[in-house]
């Protein structure tokens, strides 16, 4: 039996990737956004595409995903963020699981872009989340940051794979792991000093980091700098 499909994204001042990430999810029965207050053009892309727009005030990035898996109609939710694009091979294959799924859950690569370039090393690639399932078998994790779905029941992988516009510069990347370090912060001195010379070491080295030009080395560097900050920090939760 063929299964409909929704596709279910949260928003804030998400303009930037919007268009080209909505023109991707054509192929759905159903875009859900959840938007938490945005003051720039997301809303007015959002109507071009017939998207069906909420609004409701941010409580967290599982909570917010959880409302709009909630919101949808279907049983079958696809989770995008608004930076990420469905490639069509991707789209094909998720259309071809839809006809008959056999798992109640699909881990989906993802193909990241830091600065400009696809990075498959550093331990960036395929970077498999879940984000095909059927609702009624999975539901967001209480995860303050790096929130995940559960799935109870089986779960596949598909092989092509969703392109990510992960940060196009390095105050966009330092902004944004200083703030998931804070929200995330699991406080532990001895890691603190010990812990960011071993992620270096492993993106750098072990995960071939180091093939990736001044690319690598940069990544290297920041998620080292941002497991400093997450175990130094004392733990407090800010809004986004």
């Amino acid at each position: 039996m063929n299964q409909k499909l929704s596709i279910v994204m949260i928003t804030k001042d998400s303009e930037k990737y919007l268009e080209q990430s909505l023109s991707s999810c054509k192929f759905a029965d159903e875009i859900i956004i959840v938007d938490s207050g945005s003051k720039d053009k997301t809303k007015k892309i959002a109507e071009k595409f017939g998207v069906k727009f909420f609004y409701y005030e941010w409580q967290g990035f599982a909570k917010q995903k959880q409302l709009a898996v909630n919101l949808a109609k279907n049983d079958w939710i696809f989770i995008l963020d608004s930076d990420e694009i469905i490639t069509d091979k991707l789209r094909e294959e998720v259309l071809s699981i839809l006809e008959n799924p056999f798992k109640k859950g699909y881990l989906v690569p993802r193909l990241n872009y830091f600065f400009g370039k696809p990075i498959k090393r550093c331990g960036l690639y395929p970077d498999y989340s879940l984000r095909l399932f059927d609702k009624n078998y999975g539901k967001l994790s209480n995860s303050i940051v790096h929130e995940r779905v559960l799935i109870n029941g089986p779960v596949g992988k598909l092989k092509n794979y969703l392109i990510h516009y992960a940060y196009e510069s390095i105050e966009e990347f330092i902004n944004k792991q200083n703030r998931y370090s804070t929200l995330g912060a699991k406080p532990n001195k001895i890691k603190a000093i010990f812990s960011p010379a071993w992620t270096f070491f492993k993106l750098y080295f072990l995960k071939l980091g180091i093939l990736e030009g001044w690319r690598g080395f940069l990544i290297s560097t920041l998620y080292s700098q941002y497991t400093f900050w997450k175990h130094i920090k004392t733990q407090e939760t800010k809004e986004r």
